[in-house]
């Protein structure tokens, strides 16, 4: 059952008031799943990475290590999610860009687990928008990102499900990612609140979100900061963060 009234996503995004901000976020149902999806305007808002605290180098690890190095400079974070696979150190396991520096190189080869069956793909945030690349595309681009994290697989690719995802498969998890729009505007956030498999996550992108292109960022650890939602989830420390940013209340 959905915790709250479940209306058509589109509709609910379309019938909102010209003056509310450029984040929204809203429980949604999909496949008799349930889905916390937040819609970010990359143009308007500011999303960032994070992983380490610039001056101690200590990794931040969670929410709340990520809002108080915000409170030094009077900003607050307004959104967040665990942001791609991590190490046992908790270092990004491919590319891993922050301030616009390349801290972690891109990984184009097949490997293990999830993040090695391609084609995976890169966030790249830049100025006024983001996207989800697939990794090799992005290598050929020489893109430049303000931030990006690369992770896999990749859900939905120019429109079609990854071609490695098997229906009605029994490897179900809580699982997060991120899909964008062709404009690179529209960034939908979105984490299961019940375990779902690969297909029924992609096609919420595909079919649901109506996006062309979007990433599998983790399962299992995956958690969410919404305070909308009234979400503010704890756990094992994490690896990279990706937040939005907004000034303090």
């Amino acid at each position: 059952m959905c915790r709250i009234n479940c209306i058509s996503f589109i509709a609910f995004f379309a019938t909102l008031p010209q003056n509310l901000g450029a984040l929204e976020c809203k429980y949604i149902l999909h496949q008799d799943t349930e889905f916390a999806v937040c819609k970010v305007d990359a143009s308007a808002e500011d999303i960032r990475l994070f992983h380490r605290h610039p001056k101690s180098g200590e990794t931040l690890s969670s929410f709340n290590n990520v809002q108080e190095l915000l409170a030094e400079s009077n900003t607050q974070l307004d959104f967040a999610m665990n942001a791609g696979m991590y190490h046992q150190d908790r270092s990004p396991v491919g590319l891993y860009v922050e301030r616009g520096h390349i801290l972690r190189e891109i990984i184009t080869t097949a490997g293990p687990g999830n993040f090695g069956m391609l084609p995976n793909g890169v966030f790249c945030v830049q100025t006024k928008r983001a996207d989800v690349i697939e990794s090799r595309a992005f290598l050929n681009k020489d893109i430049v990102c303000d931030y990006a994290t690369q992770s896999g697989p990749m859900l939905v690719i120019d429109g079609d499900l990854h071609p490695r995802f098997i229906e009605g498969s029994d490897s179900v998890f809580l699982r997060n990612g991120v899909g964008t729009s062709s404009d690179g505007r529209e960034v939908y956030f979105a984490m299961s609140t019940q375990p779902v498999n690969f297909i029924s996550f992609a096609t919420l992108y595909r079919d649901r979100l109506k996006v062309s292109q979007a990433l599998y960022l983790d399962g299992k650890i995956s958690r969410l900061f919404a305070p909308s939602l009234e979400r503010r989830d704890y756990g094992l420390p994490m690896g990279p963060i990706i937040g939005v940013v907004g000034k303090s209340n």
